[in-house]
């Protein structure tokens, strides 16, 4: 089988240890979490994590099989980039002087869709949001000018699909 991204998106109550007890599924079958993200949902009371893996499907849906298994998660489902909407944010603190300095610093935040966050002195800070490869691009484009401190989140993704998710926790919070 071929190796893909794969989103996989898990439901719980929000429980102490289970980030531990999920991250260690990945572990013992040796599979890299390249992103993960942790937020409430659309229900009140049940938390959402976002699990970005490189892997195949085979592997992919062992993992959400056994997700499923721990006692506080309610359902996990697992989706290529094909069947999400997905976005990333991103931090670049840069020296201030650039701004002024270096004409090219300009055309990189113009052309990359970036946000000037902040200004003083010292440094500036950019936000960016977009897919991974737009955000590898404009950090690969302002490393030569020197990045004081750049920081990434994890993905965040919704289905393009209608997700039976919506039933399943409705019944979960009459009960």
């Amino acid at each position: 089988m071929e190796k893909q991204w794969y989103t996989i998106s898990v439901y719980s109550e929000n429980h102490v240890g289970l980030l531990n007890r999920i991250s260690g599924i990945f572990l013992k079958r040796h599979i890299n979490i390249e992103s993960l993200n942790v937020s409430k949902s659309e229900i009140e009371g049940v938390s959402k994590f976002t699990i970005v893996v490189f892997t195949t499907e085979d592997w992919t849906r062992k993992i959400v099989g056994q997700i499923e298994k721990q006692i506080e998660v309610i359902k996990a489902y697992y989706h290529t980039d094909d069947e999400t909407i997905y976005q990333e944010s991103a931090l670049f603190k840069i020296a201030s002087h650039l701004l002024f300095d270096e004409r090219q610093i300009q055309n990189i935040i113009k052309e990359s869709n970036a946000q000037i966050v902040t200004v003083n002195r010292e440094f500036f800070a950019l936000a960016k949001t977009g897919r991974r490869h737009e955000i590898d691009e404009m950090h690969d484009a302002l490393e030569p000018y020197g990045i004081m401190q750049f920081v990434r989140s994890g993905r965040i993704a919704v289905t393009k699909a209608t997700m039976p998710i919506s039933e399943i926790l409705q019944e979960f919070q009459e009960n």
